[in-house]
């Protein structure tokens, strides 16, 4: 955001290591920052994994699974399944939808471990789940590889990696919310489109924000390892 943003508008300087180079990055810090984000005409709001404090540590692991021309009721089976593995290994994980046309699951890491750490634990978790679901999952980078397949993407666990966050609205038809959801409405018969600007306020008003655990205590990547087995 080097010379495009008003005085006033905190940023943050880092160090790319993706293009090597000094980069401002915005810091949305109040109401007055989200409204200047929301009049450039930003629908979505895409925030990195981790805070200012810790640019370094993500304060959460990401599992996202992104169908290509899939059945719903296969995300919804994947979805399951990622619960399964993390509930072995002792762990919570946290769904909402993505707004768009997947899940996304998040687990708790308190901004205790880089993001290698991150992304190599979440490689661990969907090649289980590839694992467990062959026919119609699959943990292959390249699109042309995945042969039609959801795609359990491990690598959005990367410095600098932006993934649409709870509550963002979403630029589709009926503006759909990445909505976060109890487990129990992650079934057959959910729907990515239940979810808008309409009714978005009124839910959160009566659940409460059911995302706010993901932001608590992290995780023991060690201890998890060893209820899995590794």
């Amino acid at each position: 955001m080097t010379g495009k943003v008003p005085d006033w508008i905190k940023t943050l300087p880092y160090h790319s290591e993706a293009d090597a180079r000094d980069k401002n990055f915005m810091v949305c810090t109040d109401e007055a920052s989200l409204l200047y984000i929301a009049s450039l005409g930003c629908i979505e709001m895409n925030p990195w994994s981790s805070r200012i404090q810790s640019p370094d540590n993500p304060d959460w692991c990401i599992i996202d699974l992104d169908p290509d021309n899939n059945k719903f009721e296969h995300v919804i089976e994947a979805a399951q399944v990622t619960r399964q593995i993390l509930a072995s290994a002792g762990l919570a994980g946290y769904c909402k939808t993505s707004g768009s046309t997947g899940l996304h699951i998040y687990i708790p890491l308190a901004a205790k471990y880089d993001y290698d750490a991150s992304k190599e634990f979440a490689r661990l978790i969907v090649t289980m789940v590839n694992r467990a679901l062959p026919k119609f999952t699959s943990i292959a980078r390249p699109t042309k590889d995945r042969k039609g397949k959801i795609y359990l993407d491990f690598l959005q666990n990367r410095p600098q990696a932006t993934l649409a966050t709870a509550y963002s609205l979403r630029p589709k038809p009926g503006a759909t919310v990445s909505m976060p959801l109890h487990w129990e409405e992650v079934k057959k018969g959910l729907k990515i489109e239940n979810f808008t600007i309409f009714n978005a306020i009124p839910r959160l008003k009566e659940q409460g924000d059911i995302f706010k655990p993901v932001l608590g205590k992290g995780i023991n990547i060690q201890k998890s390892l060893k209820a899995l087995g590794i």
